[in-house]
């Protein structure tokens, strides 16, 4: 009997060890570190392209000569369509993301909605007709138009032997003149990671 009681602390010892030893850990770590482990494109790679590349935008020569053309007024930039043509699943959205929060962060430049929010803003607004009072009803037709659309594309090659792997990444941005169709400006960002497994 004690034999058996001692035997089944035993079993449940070691089931005890054994799971502990097989848990998953978690550790938060900062969101402004450079975490990389797989080597694909990550959060990092959006943010720190982003910054480049709008500071670039508010640094070139188009917007002195729009602001002096427009009386100090600043500039109104919608994001378009930025193509994911890599070779792996990139959410375009996280970096569409940091390039309008790099804008607004700037203050040089005005941010306008587009795509499914300006389409969610124009049904708010159509609700409103209906449904809101007449002094807090938001009005069609007073939106702002923006002056300019920045798009772009992801792409990436990628170049491997047995377990060495290099993966070259290149986003490029132009910014065009809506009312004209003027490329006013191009960027282009490049990221080269090496992968040894």
């Amino acid at each position: 009997m004690y034999f058996n009681k001692l035997k089944n602390i035993t079993v449940v010892a070691i089931l005890g060890l054994m799971l502990s030893s097989c848990a998953r850990q978690v550790t938060r770590i900062n969101t402004e570190s450079a975490a990389d482990i797989s080597g694909n494109w990550n959060v990092t790679d959006s943010r720190l392209v982003a910054e480049e590349m709008t500071k670039s935008i508010v640094s070139a020569k188009w917007l002195p000569a729009y602001l002096e053309s427009k009386a100090g007024k600043k500039p109104t930039i919608i994001v378009g369509l930025v193509q994911n043509k890599s070779h792996e699943h990139i959410e375009a959205e996280t970096f569409v993301k940091a390039v309008e929060s790099s804008f607004v962060q700037n203050g040089n430049i005005r941010l306008v909605q587009g795509g499914k929010k300006r389409e969610e803003l124009r049904a708010e607004k159509a609700d409103q007709q209906d449904n809101a009072s007449v002094s807090t009803m938001k009005k069609f037709g007073l939106e702002n138009g923006a002056d300019y659309i920045l798009q772009g594309s992801i792409n990436s090659i990628v170049d491997s032997h047995k377990r060495n792997k290099v993966v070259y990444y290149q986003v490029n941005l132009e910014l065009t003149d809506i009312q004209t169709n003027e490329v006013v400006w191009i960027g282009e960002k490049k990221i080269t990671k090496a992968v040894k497994n």
